[in-house]
């Protein structure tokens, strides 16, 4: 396993992998940084010789092709987790940096003995769209969800407390939400809103710490930083609210939400709407939209039937279709036929 790992090494081990550390920056896009990258990963290609590269995200995806490229017997699998904040809102970034991105993946996912792997249609039709073969594409529902470890659980005594688990990041959609719940409980509504998750220093669209204790100040919401064990989150929360402005692959946050049995409220956007289905599992609204937020929000608060119903059915989603066992056979299978077993 490679990666920047500046903590948790000892937890990779014992899960068995052999981790290699790069030394690198997520928020880096600067050439030079770039270059040293591959440089590193190359290095590493010499060494371990792989059978297979398994590049995770949009930055590994770019920089580990290039660094393939000459390593003819490796094979290669491209996952992208979503499109990202960069196809959303820019990211900080020109639309020229955006063509240049698309310009490059249209022609590193089409090297042989390779197969990209997103996580919705949407996503893959994206990717379809830049010119490569369909052959070389596969939808697989993320890494799935432990549903041994996550399970239903009993709804919480009162007050109706709505939860989301993710990076403080605009794009992520944090100020509609701050914005519906002000709304939701200006006339008194008893509704509680949990947010759970770090802001995100190399991330050009973060909100800053002293933006989001302003906020829970002012509106009585409840921030409760990293979360360790996200079950505390769903043991607190009677639903889930994930507001994404796009870019999503299929939310693990939601995932791990309706395997713990809980409805949703979600934006809808590709990967966000693979789970959170009318009338099934959950409730859609219109992006940006904090009023369509706000009254969906205390439609579920309002109603325990409603979230009881919700909340089975997406249980049994995660059972039948995104467990991490059937996702794990299905990378496996996927293995086997790029390295010709």
């Amino acid at each position: 396993m490679a990666a920047r790992i500046r903590e948790g090494k000892t937890g990779i081990e014992a899960e068995g992998f052999v981790p290699h550390p790069l030394a690198w920056s997520r928020g880096s896009l600067s050439l030079r940084d770039s270059f040293a990258a591959v440089r590193q990963l190359r290095a590493l290609y010499r060494e371990l010789k792989p059978d297979i590269v398994h590049n995770v995200a949009l930055k590994p995806v770019l920089l580990g092709s290039i660094a393939s490229l000459g390593f003819g017997e490796t094979a290669v699998v491209n996952s992208l987790t979503g499109l990202g904040a960069l196809f959303v809102d820019g990211s900080g970034s020109s639309a020229f940096t955006r063509k240049i991105v698309e310009f490059a993946l249209g022609r590193l996912l089409r090297r042989a003995r390779s197969c990209t792997v997103m996580q919705n249609p949407e996503d893959r039709d994206f990717v379809r769209d830049l010119g490569v073969p369909s052959g070389q594409i596969a939808i697989i529902a993320g890494s799935g969800v432990d549903i041994e470890k996550y399970r239903a659980l009993p709804e919480p005594p009162p007050p109706v407390t709505a939860a989301f688990v993710g990076r403080m990041l605009k794009h992520k959609g944090v100020m509609t939400l701050i914005e519906a719940y002000r709304r939701a409980t200006e006339d008194g509504a008893k509704l509680r809103l949990l947010l759970a998750g770090d802001c995100d220093s190399e991330n050009p669209g973060s909100l800053v710490p002293e933006q989001l204790r302003e906020f829970a100040s002012l509106y009585g919401i409840v921030w409760l930083g990293h979360v360790a064990d996200v079950r505390e989150v769903w043991e607190q929360a009677h639903f889930a609210v994930q507001p994404s402005r796009g870019g999503e692959g299929l939310p693990k946050s939601l995932l791990e939400a309706a395997a713990c049995g809980r409805a949703m409220v979600a934006t809808d956007v590709p990967g966000c709407r693979e789970i959170a289905i009318p009338d099934q599992t959950g409730i859609l609204v219109p992006v940006d939209d904090a009023d369509a937020l706000a009254k969906a929000m205390l439609r579920l608060a309002e109603d325990k039937s409603l979230r009881e119903r919700y909340g089975a059915t997406a249980r049994r989603l995660t059972e039948t279709k995104f467990s991490s066992r059937a996702i794990g056979q299905e990378t496996v299978a996927l293995y086997d036929r790029l390295i010709g077993r």
